[in-house]
């Protein structure tokens, strides 16, 4: 049986999250996938996140980065089955732009 450290999932998909904004094609690709995984209110937040960074600049995305990893935390502690999931999309990503 694996063991998912939970909050490493949480903290590695929240920076690639941060690290998708300003790659059109990583962060279209990623707003569908986690909008599959956690429901179309993750795929809102990624967009208002995105806004967000653009709107005031690049030193807004430590912010957006924590607070992607805070509410991934959440909602693994809620749903824990989506610890592997979200794993498999930070190794997809990973992939396809390393961060």
């Amino acid at each position: 049986m694996q063991v998912i450290h939970q909050p490493r999932v949480a903290w590695d998909a929240a920076r690639v999250i941060g690290g998708a904004i300003h790659d059109e094609h990583l962060f279209g690709w990623l707003r569908g996938e986690l909008g599959a995984l956690m429901g179309p209110a993750a795929a809102v937040a990624l967009d208002e996140t995105r806004d967000r960074v653009r709107w005031a600049g690049d030193a807004r995305l430590p912010v957006e980065t924590g607070v992607w990893r805070v509410r991934l935390e959440d909602s693994l502690r809620q749903d824990p089955d989506l610890a592997g999931g979200l794993a498999g999309v930070v190794s997809t990503a990973r992939t396809l732009r390393p961060v």
